[in-house]
């Protein structure tokens, strides 16, 4: 299945009918409450922390930031589609957050412009081409102040490994169905999704990837960019009794600050 994969595929993926095939998590107002609350307990951080959500799509955790009275929050991602979305939620709520375009292995602010870069939901991994994910990273260390932090929300290999399914789909409000095949190619998974709409007419048929991480070699990638203090929590948000959610079923949490 890799030779079916576009290495751009982000680029167009993530528009309207992502964000009716992912509802249950990118649209789960509950987990991105749950999420949210580990972000602001978890992490000890503070209201005045100007906050990074790169690659954050909708802006769904900097809105619920945001709500919480977080006060100086960015959100980074290259669809036009979701941060025309979550612009326009912030808008409807009056919540102070800021939406930008652009590849987050290029983003262009400041040197030391943040006190937390976060991404969440998977959202790292999607290149492979494992350099142009350590980019990412080394992006995130420029943009982080002296002892700034960085959070990966990755799935947890383990788990994806031990509990691999090749095929998976799920009903959308009875209007799609979603069929995803799935193949996993030294670290890296493929996914074929095709959306069918209730007249049975297909109308999305791609291939995605998300590259795998094992808890040692996301620390060596890190600890090589100048990342230190490296932590982890597993079975973030785990899901694994609710059905399978993919990569977003059961995560890892990782941890690093700026040395």
């Amino acid at each position: 299945m890799k030779h079916l994969a576009d290495e751009n595929w982000w680029m167009s993926i993530f528009d309207d009918v992502y964000l009716q095939t992912d509802a249950r998590s990118v649209c789960d107002d509950h987990l991105t409450r749950e999420e949210v609350n580990f972000l602001e307990k978890g992490l000890n951080i503070s209201k005045h922390w100007r906050i990074l959500d790169l690659c954050g799509g909708q802006g769904r955790h900097a809105l619920e930031l945001s709500r919480r009275g977080f006060l100086n929050i960015t959100v980074f991602d290259y669809s036009g589609c979701l941060l025309l979305n979550g612009k326009q939620n912030a808008a409807g709520e009056n919540l102070a957050v800021t939406f930008v375009r652009g590849d987050a292995r290029y983003v262009g602010f400041q040197d030391g412009g943040f006190d937390l870069i976060m991404l969440m939901g998977s959202s790292f991994g999607y290149f492979v081409r494992e350099g142009e994910n350590r980019k990412i990273l080394t992006e995130s260390f420029r943009l982080l102040m002296p002892q700034g932090i960085i959070l990966l929300d990755l799935p947890d290999r383990n788990h994806v490994i031990d509990n691999f399914k090749s095929r998976a789909h799920h009903r959308v409000n009875n209007q799609l169905e979603v069929i995803r095949e799935r193949k996993l190619e030294e670290g890296v998974i493929y996914c074929r999704e095709k959306v069918m709409n209730a007249s049975n007419d297909c109308i999305r048929d791609n291939v995605y990837c998300t590259r795998l991480y094992s808890q040692q070699h996301i620390q060596d990638i890190l600890e090589d960019v100048g990342f230190h203090d490296i932590r982890f929590k597993t079975d973030f948000m785990r899901r694994d009794k609710l059905g399978d959610y993919g990569c977003m079923t059961n995560r890892m949490v990782v941890l690093a600050s700026k040395s």
